[in-house]
């Protein structure tokens, strides 16, 4: 499969249920959330597949991924195939259950964790009382296993965080022993709860890169296309319903890449 036809990653949505309830969550994600999780089996297979059709990479995310008693494991079994990429609000690594991470160190795998602000109050006040606290705690605990740590730091546009506070957020990271090549900068998108919230820049196709996503409702352009708003599941990121076998959603994927027009290239640079 061509890197510049459909991207060398393959991304999986585990699950959409979290812990949590962001305000600009894509997948209108809380506690209470339908599942629509992918079972264990369909991840490796996903991840095989891959592997086949000549992707170099998987990511994961959701949901919180780690609100499956399963994902560990499941994370091992697929970066046995391809290295992994999964992304967590990392409020569940307590100690006794980031020992459940442990093998973790010994796989390709990176954990994306989110840490939005500097501060504790301007972090917690879009995401949860008490997050910053626990991300700022985890984060040392899995690197300090030997647990590659990556943090995803997103921001809404229209935020006033200035030079100064991006400093600190960029010091704080390398304290927590995160190098700069693992922090990643990223503004809030206008789907999902963030769309209800009046939230972030709106992106079209020609804005995100395609990266074939499997959930279980089907194959999307990109992570950043089976979102939900107000329960209600968007599809005009939809590929195909087929997910298995991968070839279907990657071909369908590939034929509509090469159907853009000449230089409708993805502009936001979003990650």
């Amino acid at each position: 499969m061509s890197e510049r036809t459909v991207g060398r990653r393959v991304w999986m949505y585990s699950n959409y249920h979290c812990n949590m309830a962001c305000t600009y969550c894509l997948t209108d994600s809380a506690p209470s959330s339908p599942r629509r999780a992918l079972s264990s089996q369909a991840m490796v297979t996903v991840a095989r597949q891959a592997a086949e059709l000549g992707f170099s990479s998987l990511g994961v995310t959701g949901g919180e991924p780690f609100m499956r008693s399963d994902m560990a494991e499941t994370l091992v079994a697929m970066a046995a195939v391809l290295p992994t990429l999964v992304l967590s609000n990392a409020t569940l690594f307590g100690p006794d259950r980031a020992e459940r991470l442990r093998p973790l160190a010994d796989a390709e795998v990176a954990v994306q964790i989110s840490l939005d602000r500097a501060d504790a109050a301007p972090n917690d006040e879009l995401r949860a009382p008490g997050n910053h606290a626990r991300v700022v705690e985890a984060i040392p605990r899995l690197v300090g296993m030997g647990i590659r740590v990556r943090i995803a730091t997103t921001l809404d546009p229209d935020a006033d965080v200035d030079d100064e506070e991006r400093s600190r957020l960029c010091g704080l990271h390398r304290d927590l022993g995160v190098s700069d090549d693992d922090h990643v900068v990223r503004p809030v998108v206008r789907r999902g709860r963030a769309a209800s919230a009046d939230m972030g820049v709106r992106a079209t196709v020609a804005d995100l890169p395609p990266e074939l996503t499997i959930t279980a409702d089907g194959a999307f352009w990109s992570p950043f296309g089976p979102t939900i708003r107000d329960g209600r599941l968007d599809t005009d990121l939809l590929v195909t319903r087929t997910t298995d076998p991968l070839h279907i959603p990657a071909a369908a994927l590939a034929r509509l890449v090469d159907g853009r027009p000449p230089g409708d290239d993805a502009r936001l640079g979003i990650r």
